[in-house]
């Protein structure tokens, strides 16, 4: 889950639904103030109605070495009139649907300062490291463990399927059951403990979802 920071926000009644209906963190800044929070991942420059100001709060921007990567939120006639002296790291039109504006939301975020981060909830991941960490305290996993829940960090809300799951964090080459990630998945919710092993949850049938926010608790499911 990202962290959205929106600067210089045009006068339209909100963000378009594309971005509303992820599973991000979307805050904004008042207009004309440059001090971006530094939790910040990606900063959304909305130039809907405004492409001058947009233009102008996008080269403040630039002008701090510091700042997470740039996203230009605009209409599509516009496209013509953006060039390199923006200064942004990317744009995505206001009709882009839910999966454009997390696939871009997403390469952002590997181009930014922490890219060895992997935060998602309450999980936090650090590649580099090779660490997991649940709030404040540090997770003992095993390789797969790690992987397993870094692929789920990494695709937040999404349904994934055993086979899926096997292929990704396994590989191709893994002649295995899928009985395994279950016992992984069980191993996880565990080492989660049960006040966090709720973000963990099984679709039944097709596989598992991982989710920023705990599931409520419900009847008990086998894996």
């Amino acid at each position: 889950m990202a962290h959205i920071v929106v600067a210089g926000a045009s006068k339209h009644d909100g963000l378009p639904a594309a971005f509303t209906l992820l599973d991000h963190t979307v805050t904004e800044v008042p207009e004309g103030q440059w001090q971006v929070p530094a939790t910040a991942d990606v900063v959304l420059v909305d130039a809907r109605t405004d492409l001058a100001g947009a233009r102008e709060t996008c080269q403040h921007l630039q002008a701090h070495d510091c700042h997470p990567p740039v996203l230009l939120l605009v209409d599509a006639q516009a496209l013509g009139i953006i060039g390199q002296g923006w200064g942004i790291t990317d744009f995505v039109v206001d009709t882009a649907l839910p999966g454009e504006v997390e696939a871009r939301i997403r390469l952002l975020q590997r181009e930014g300062p922490e890219t060895h981060l992997v935060r998602c909830g309450p999980v936090t991941i650090d590649e580099d490291a090779y660490t997991a960490t649940l709030g404040d305290q540090p997770l003992e996993l095993t390789y797969t463990e790690f992987e397993l829940l870094k692929y789920f960090a990494l695709n937040p809300g999404r349904v994934l399927s055993r086979d899926h799951l096997l292929s990704e964090v396994w590989g191709y080459d893994y002649y295995g059951g899928t009985r395994t990630v279950d016992v992984h998945v069980r191993r996880l919710r565990a080492k989660l403990g049960p006040e966090h092993d709720g973000h963990i949850s099984t679709v039944r049938n097709v596989g598992y979802r991982f989710l920023a926010n705990r599931q409520p608790p419900s009847r008990p499911e086998a894996p």
